[in-house]
């Protein structure tokens, strides 16, 4: 499935249990984290992995941390999207980043440059 801004705010109202009617009303993305930015699709991770998997079916393909507070999860579908998740210790997730095309090559530097 091509990653749309639509189906990207459906994400933000999975994670939140709130259905959209319309189209127009997905294209408001909803605000809900009072510590992100507006327009930042925050939910509880639980439900964020879980509609990632219903929607495109990606799984967890690598995780970092950034911080005693927070880490980095990418996602990523056989079909190459992609999606990158900030979560912190309070188990609140926001979407970073997402995308199509994903290569899980392992490149190392200075190799095949």
């Amino acid at each position: 499935m091509k990653k749309t801004a639509i189906a990207l705010a459906a994400i933000g109202s999975l994670a939140t249990g709130a259905l959209f009617a319309t189209a127009e009303a997905q294209m408001q993305q909803p605000e809900m984290d009072a510590g992100a930015a507006p327009g930042t699709i925050c939910g509880e991770r639980l439900e964020m992995v879980k509609a990632l998997n219903e929607q495109f079916r990606e799984e967890p393909q690598a995780v970092g941390q950034v911080d005693a507070n927070a880490v980095i999860e990418v996602f990523v579908s056989q079909a190459g999207t992609w999606t990158i998740l900030a979560t912190g210790t309070d188990g609140k997730s926001c979407l970073v980043a997402s995308g199509e095309g994903w290569n899980s090559q392992q490149m190392v530097i200075g190799v095949g440059a």
